[in-house]
């Protein structure tokens, strides 16, 4: 009999392309991993890896298992979730995946109180980008993912898959208090040309977004520098480096030496979404988490727009942003 044990880890191998990435994601050992794969092996009396330089790809054999494996772990997995459904139990263990602002601004409020309402769930957390997100939730490396979409920028996301919409964020220039545009309520792109930009890497979502923001200036931004983290961001920006568009969730305390000013024509707006696969529909774990990410990011809103009807911005400064 075939261990399905076995079979995610060969799956896992050949998702991320080497027993130690495929180990990273699934958290477990590279001895670990190892072993399920030989096992495996020997159960089915064929080599299913080779070497491949310092990776490792699938045999013929191994490419047909993974293959036509993937539809029974799937219904596995569907039969596990119905199962649930019938008892009503939030219950197993869940592989959560999201980008680092929604781990500080989203999962880290709600998972303590998650996990005491629900004793027999466990959270599995993991930070990284959208794109890498979206493909450990598709190939079954994770049960829930929370990804940004940001304005029109594509974000493609596979049929099986199905979105919950958590939340809508707004991001802000963040300049230093000595900076003339920090006397400002709003500003446009147009306003933005002339300034250095500390952004994120080519090739991110948010660069991405940065970059169609200033369609019809005639320019680009200005990049002086590169940091993935906005946290880095906020210390470049208040070390007089520059400015920032850094989105309000999971935003560190921008303290007396920042400002926040709202950018306009276009909004920068990007929709949070929740994943899961279409075969854990079912499940009542996966519908109590994102019920839970849902609700806070609902608390979030109200708190938001609390602050913005009493005349202030975001870091407390006067403004005519209720105006608008």
């Amino acid at each position: 009999m075939i261990d399905l044990a076995s079979m995610v880890a060969l799956r896992a191998v050949d998702t991320h392309g080497s027993v130690v990435a495929a180990a990273d994601a699934l958290g477990f050992t590279p001895s670990a991993v190892s072993q399920q794969v030989k096992r495996l092996e020997r159960q089915v009396g064929v080599p299913l890896l080779e070497r491949i330089g310092r990776g490792v790809m699938l045999t013929h054999a191994g490419r047909h298992l993974v293959d036509e494996g993937s539809r029974l772990l799937a219904d596995m997995e569907s039969l596990e979730s119905g199962l649930h459904e019938q008892t009503t139990t939030v219950a197993g263990r869940l592989r959560l995946t999201a980008f680092s602002t929604a781990m500080r601004g989203l999962v880290a409020p709600v998972a303590r109180e998650l996990l005491a309402a629900h004793p027999e769930l466990a959270l599995t957390l993991s930070e990284r980008e959208p794109w890498d997100t979206i493909d450990l939730v598709a190939t079954g490396h994770s049960e829930i993912g929370v990804v940004h979409s940001w304005g029109d920028v594509p974000l493609s996301i596979p049929d099986h898959l199905v979105t919950t919409e958590l939340h809508r964020d707004v991001a802000d220039v963040i300049v230093h208090r000595d900076h003339p545009l920090a006397q400002l309520a709003k500003v446009t792109p147009h306003d933005l040309v002339a300034e250095d930009w500390i952004a994120t890497p080519e090739g991110t979502i948010c660069r991405q977004w940065l970059n169609r923001m200033y369609a019809g200036t005639g320019h680009l931004p200005r990049i002086a520098h590169v940091s993935m983290e906005f946290d880095s961001h906020l210390a470049l920006v208040r070390a007089g480096l520059g400015i920032a568009l850094v989105p309000r969730m999971g935003r560190a305390d921008l303290g007396e030496e920042l400002v926040d000013v709202r950018v306009v024509d276009p909004v920068p707006t990007r929709e949070i979404l929740g994943l899961h696969r279409r075969t854990m529909a079912a499940s009542p774990a996966v519908a109590a988490v994102l019920a839970a990410l849902a609700g806070q990011n609902s608390g979030q809103q109200s708190g938001q727009k609390s602050g913005e009807s009493s005349g202030q911005n975001s870091s407390g400064q006067n403004s005519a942003e209720a105006s608008d």
